[in-house]
């Protein structure tokens, strides 16, 4: 939102003696000392969003508004040279604001076309432009960069990589939570969300897939390139440019969405029918949830072992090979739950991986083998009360164990002891008004719980209590 400029109304008739006036005492504001307007306050931006898991994540003093990112790869060296070109909105009079970038150099900053001065301090850059940023001023920001990316590991991922992977033919790009920042400067949090033109450049031969709709490719020079856009607010860590040799289909989904899947073909085939899942689910959860949020559906399948995981890369799940029908259809459903709707910090992550469970019995209930009451009780007594998946608050699960079972888990059992305090009428029609509240947007889970209490008619405090907040196994609802 661009800040109007105010207009001065001028009076019709001003005698000459009465503007004498008036310009002596201008005049004598303006010379007498110290009465001088003081000049509006700068101050620099905050080097996080203030993430209690990830507090140097993020930035504050502006808003990403969009990303224009060229990325050059050469997977013989693993070297990636990038422009990025972040258009953002300040929300304060910024001085100096700082971007996330882990371990790539950076060569040169440009803010509105100017050089401007940068300093790095670990992964954060700050940046210090020219002149003042004034408070909703949108500017430009153009870093030049370049380096080996380097993947990262560790507890919370289960000390599987992530981000930025090198593969036998070329990268594949999964970067939840924290490894946007690994291939691109951002604002490396899900609460900045912003729209993106992804340009890749690779050998010949070798095709780069991202979000949204592609706007060109080809080869030239014996390179190969490929824009894609992203015209819907993205998240950082859903962006990807996953490279490789990859079969390409294309189509649209018996509802109409656009689809694009580019597969390995050094993987085995017939094991998973990922284009038809894909197809059949995303047709399916634009029912349950709501109109499908994005301009395009699709996978990126990738022969990629280092990776014990798949993720819900907007508008392509990237999935390192895919192992069973559940993995895509609760990848797809994070296209709604995590993606469209994203947390608005990361102790809300049963948002997403609670949702995207759930979705899978309720895929199993659509199919008719089995009912999410029926599931959710097997699950419940697998799990005898001593267990350790118990003692994990699933509302705050710290940083380290986010992704733990019972943050998926737990997270969906307490979407069915929901389900069956509310009935099938109000549930039903709660996930779609979730999904359309917040659509592109960011949210939290007491917002849930408000509005599901709204269109429940009923106080529900207790039943989130219970099973996102406490550290026990809590009874089962009655039948």
């Amino acid at each position: 939102m661009a800040l109007s400029a105010s207009a001065l109304r001028r009076p019709r008739l001003l005698s000459l003696a009465a503007a004498c006036t008036v310009v002596a005492t201008v005049c004598g504001v303006a010379t007498a000392p110290g009465s001088a307007a003081a000049a509006p306050a700068g101050t620099p931006g905050a080097p996080g969003a203030g993430d209690s898991y990830f507090p140097r994540l993020g930035n504050g003093g502006y808003d990403a508004l969009h990303y224009d990112l060229g990325v050059s790869y050469h997977p013989s060296t693993g070297r990636l040279d990038g422009r990025t070109t972040l258009t953002a909105r300040a929300t304060q009079n910024l001085t100096a604001f700082d971007l996330d970038l882990q371990k790539l150099d950076v060569t040169a900053v440009r803010v509105d076309g100017r050089p401007a001065r940068f300093t790095r301090s670990g992964d954060e850059i700050t940046v210090r432009p020219v002149r003042m940023l004034r408070d909703g001023r949108t500017f430009k920001v153009t870093v030049t960069y370049g380096g080996i990316p380097r993947p990262l590991s560790g507890p919370i991922i289960f000390g599987s990589e992530y981000g930025w992977m090198k593969t036998k033919d070329g990268v594949f790009v999964a970067c939840e939570p924290n490894a946007a920042s690994t291939w691109f400067p951002s604002s490396d949090h899900p609460g900045d969300k912003a729209t993106y033109d992804i340009r890749i450049d690779a050998p010949k031969g070798l095709t780069g897939v991202s979000n949204g709709r592609l706007i060109a490719s080809g080869e030239r020079g014996g390179r190969s390139y490929a824009h894609w856009r992203e015209s819907r607010p993205m998240a950082t860590y859903l962006a990807t440019a996953t490279i490789g040799k990859f079969d390409v289909r294309t189509g649209t989904t018996p509802g109409g969405t656009p689809i694009y899947v580019a597969t390995d073909p050094t993987l085995p085939t017939g094991k998973v029918d990922v284009y038809g899942v894909t197809a059949k689910a995303t047709d399916y959860w634009s029912k349950v949830f709501g109109p499908y949020p994005f301009e395009e559906t699709g996978a990126i399948v990738d022969d990629m072992p280092q990776a014990g995981f798949s993720l819900e890369v907007q508008s392509k799940p990237a999935y390192s090979a895919v192992r069973n029908e559940t993995t895509i259809v609760h990848e797809l459903a994070h296209q709604w739950f995590g993606d469209s709707v994203s947390v608005k910090n990361w102790r809300h992550i049963w948002l997403n991986e609670g949702f995207a469970s759930y979705a899978q019995w309720l895929w199993d209930e659509h199919k008719g083998t089995r009912s999410a009451h029926d599931a959710f009780r097997e699950a419940y007594a697998a799990l005898p009360a001593d267990d350790p998946f118990w003692k994990i608050e699933v509302a705050d699960p710290q940083r380290d164990t986010m992704f733990s079972d019972a943050v998926y888990q737990r997270g969906a059992m307490t979407l069915q002891a929901l389900r069956e305090r509310i009935g099938d009428t109000a549930f039903f029609k709660l996930l779609p008004a979730w999904t359309a509240a917040h659509r592109h947007g960011n949210a939290e889970t007491s917002q849930f719980i408000a509005l599901a209490e709204k269109i429940s008619g009923q106080p529900l405090g207790d039943l989130f209590d219970t099973w996102l907040h406490t550290t026990s196994r809590p009874p089962l609802p009655k039948p």
